[in-house]
């Protein structure tokens, strides 16, 4: 027979014991491993992908459903009227103001023959040589006729020297020694010039440019 003390004891051992044994343990939500690195490293790559993706932009982006096309026959157009416009300017500056200088055409070697005036040189009465002290001579002797029935002024005549390739080489003036000739009248003109580029192989004379 149990005694009353023991049997207390033993109840309340049993009803302490109870509310442990019945009580079951809580489970824990697991802990993520924390990331590794190359993942972190790829996951950073794909925002920045995704990023340049947003900004640039898009193919399909609202665009005008086509561009004017360019007209050639209207571009040929104002080219050809505009150039009119350009030689027309030319035409009329050199009209007014006359051809510039730095010209290549804008002035010949003599002027034009003058009317009634008869230059004279014949190839036969050009002396050319060497002189005892190594300079070089070129002589011409010709005339000058007014073969009009007026009296007439005789201007300026020029001589001009050049070379085997047809280059001016040289030129000087000659003032005549009469500035007026009567109808018929002819004056001789003797010319002679030292120091000519050896260059120099045939002479051409005629009336100076105004």
């Amino acid at each position: 027979m149990v005694s009353p003390g023991r049997a207390g004891r033993a109840a309340a051992a049993t009803a302490v014991a109870d509310p442990i044994a019945e009580t079951e343990p809580v489970a824990e939500a697991p802990v993520p491993p924390p990331p590794l690195r190359h993942e972190t490293h790829a996951r950073r790559e794909f925002e920045d992908h995704e990023t340049a993706y947003a900004e640039a932009p898009s193919r399909f982006a609202h665009e005008p459903p086509f561009r004017a096309r360019r007209n050639p026959a209207r571009m040929w157009t104002a080219a050809a009227v505009i150039f009119a416009v350009v030689a027309l300017g030319a035409v009329a500056a050199v009209a007014w103001y006359g051809v510039p200088d730095w010209v290549p055409m804008a002035q010949t070697t003599f002027a034009a023959a003058e009317p009634d005036l008869v230059l004279d040189f014949p190839a036969n009465r050009q002396d050319r040589r060497t002189l005892p002290n190594g300079s070089e001579f070129f002589g011409a002797s010709g005339t000058v006729t007014n073969v009009g029935k007026v009296r007439h002024n005789v201007p300026t005549i020029l001589i001009v020297l050049r070379d085997a390739r047809n280059r001016l080489v040289s030129s000087w003036e000659v003032v005549p020694p009469k500035r007026q000739l009567a109808p018929g009248e002819s004056e001789t003109i003797n010319e002679g010039m030292t120091d000519v580029p050896k260059t120099a192989k045939f002479a051409e004379i005629g009336w100076k440019p105004a």
